[in-house]
């Protein structure tokens, strides 16, 4: 069982994950100077992550969005999976009410945004360790007034997100599907990344199983 602040009097353990060293440098400073907190770790990619996850236990991992192997969003469950007693925070620099909503349902207990981050991502870390959760008050205030989602494609795809996933599922490269779709490389690349945010899968082969489970292989 992870030691949470007030409820052992231990230090709330703290990993960071974030892509560029400056912005964790940073964050290390911020929380390392407040009472209670303690960084045991930094990693610049996701497999890193992993790894400090399962090395340490700690009771918080601050999480960017997007990092070196793939989506983090559709990561969040395995993180919990690793290490169930950690919260996951969630930093970023994406304002869209939507990753806030889709990272809360993967499982994290917060979402900051990085403008904010110095006079959030304390309180963000506290509360998560004691159980809690953190929304950022502008997102929390337009996740709020939303109109409900209209239907459509399955999880909110586009048709030609759609397209590139059934492409994906039968098994045709980024460069394939371009060269199908009349699209660059880069353009069905952005198109994955944003089918594995939405459908919160992180694998070729859960992508293929979302297909043939909601039957998009089908004539």
């Amino acid at each position: 069982m992870a030691t949470h602040e007030g409820n052992a009097g231990g230090a709330v353990k703290v990993v960071i994950a974030d892509d560029h060293a400056v912005v964790r440098n940073g964050l290390r400073l911020l929380l390392d100077n407040e009472d209670g907190l303690e960084v045991v770790a930094e990693a610049g990619d996701v497999e890193s992550a992993l790894h400090y996850v399962r090395a340490h236990r700690p009771d918080v991992l601050v999480l960017d969005l997007n990092m070196p192997g793939g989506p983090t969003v559709p990561m969040i469950p395995r993180f919990r999976e690793e290490s169930p007693d950690t919260r996951v925070v969630v930093l970023t620099m994406q304002t869209d009410a939507a990753f806030a909503r889709d990272a809360l349902q993967a499982g994290a207990s917060g979402y900051v945004l990085k403008e904010a981050a110095s006079q959030e991502l304390v309180e963000a870390v506290r509360l998560a360790a004691s159980g809690g959760t953190y929304l950022n008050p502008q997102l929390g205030a337009r996740l709020a007034a939303a109109p409900p989602e209209p239907s459509g494609p399955p999880d909110d795809l586009t048709e030609r997100e759609l397209e590139v996933l059934r492409l994906i599922a039968l098994g045709h490269t980024n460069a394939e599907i371009a060269q199908q779709l009349y699209l660059s490389v880069r353009t069905v690349e952005s198109h994955r990344a944003h089918i594995q945010q939405k459908l919160r899968r992180s694998t070729r082969a859960e992508l293929v199983r979302y297909a043939l489970d909601h039957k998009l292989l089908e004539v």
